[in-house]
């Protein structure tokens, strides 16, 4: 309760948790003098049936000290901690303080097996169990509500075996740069930019003909020229995309938002983007550099050798 906008609110806090324990107080006090006189015992007044009476004994005394137990307990204890409004407590305790011990505890406990793996390149992490294991348990923790538990994403998701290739590039240093910083991938609305929904049409049955999906072949020709001149600077002359944009490799059947030409067309008219987050302010680069030997081992062998980077014309699709 240290982060009020204004001291308001402290004030108002504390004048409520205040109130309370002097009411609960007054209540015990109260309730405690009730007594009864020479085997007559008090009533409230209230009758029923013309006999029946409400009585008002007075409270047991092992309920009341229990009650006053409680009320110095209270007492004391907001006088430890934080409670009182902005009032941090003899302690100085707090939920985050807390929490952050706790974490720093758990990182002195495993920084050495950590430190044991991040001497390791990829290649020959991805080979190691104990290291496969953990960051299989990292990626189910963080990444698998996206890309699911088999890695395979889904439709709005990139599918990380390695099946459809990899839009960023594949290599370990990519993998772990994209954990690191995460990803936009911006597929700006083209309808206007390339004329008239015939126009559209046309550039979509192009599109489709370079994975040599289901097209109408003469407008496929008459798409052609136009994609060369409004999609050709993102996507490559021929189609197969360029890793320093992220952008994606239309001549293999990896269609994440939806197949087909109306899915196509959709998509040229209304643009896309894709956002992948970054995991560096949440994950050590430890963590990161186990869970990128995890992914990297999914469409890789351990120990293989970096494959030579594709040129950024020439890179392949779908990625992390």
């Amino acid at each position: 309760m240290s982060d009020f906008i204004n001291s308001f609110w402290s004030y108002y806090v504390v004048v409520i948790v205040v109130v309370s324990f002097v009411g609960m107080a007054a209540l015990l006090m109260t309730s405690s003098r009730v007594r009864g006189n020479a085997g007559k015992q008090p009533t409230t007044g209230h009758i029923w049936d013309e006999s029946l009476q409400e009585m008002n004994n007075p409270l047991p005394r092992w309920w009341k000290g229990l009650f006053i137990i409680t009320l110095i307990f209270g007492v004391v204890y907001l006088i430890l901690y934080p409670g009182l409004g902005s009032y941090a407590g003899v302690l100085g305790w707090s939920s985050a303080g807390s929490y952050d011990d706790q974490n720093n505890a758990l990182k002195a406990k495993i920084e050495p097996m950590y430190k044991k793996f991040a001497g390791m390149p990829i290649e020959q992490l991805a080979g190691d169990k104990e290291a496969m294991g953990i960051g299989q348990r990292i990626f189910l923790n963080n990444c698998a509500q996206c890309h699911g538990s088999d890695a395979k994403g889904t439709k709005e998701f990139p599918d990380l075996t390695g099946a459809y290739g990899w839009r960023w590039g594949d290599s370990p240093q990519k993998i772990e740069e994209t954990i690191t910083q995460g990803r936009t991938g911006i597929m700006p609305p083209q309808g206007a930019a390339m004329g008239t929904p015939a126009d559209v049409e046309n550039v979509a049955n192009y599109v489709l003909s370079l994975s040599k999906g289901p097209h109408d072949a003469a407008k496929a020709a008459l798409g052609e020229a136009k994609f060369k001149t409004t999609c050709a600077a993102c996507h490559g002359p021929d189609g197969k995309g360029n890793q320093l944009l992220g952008s994606q490799d239309l001549t293999k059947k990896i269609w994440q938002r939806g197949w087909g030409l109306n899915a196509i067309i959709h998509q040229i008219n209304t643009g896309r983007t894709g956002q992948m987050p970054t995991w560096g302010g949440k994950l050590t680069p430890e963590q990161i550099h186990v869970v990128a030997a995890f992914v990297w081992g999914l469409s890789h062998k351990p120990g293989e050798a970096p494959a030579a980077s594709a040129s950024p014309a020439a890179a392949a699709p779908v990625a992390q």
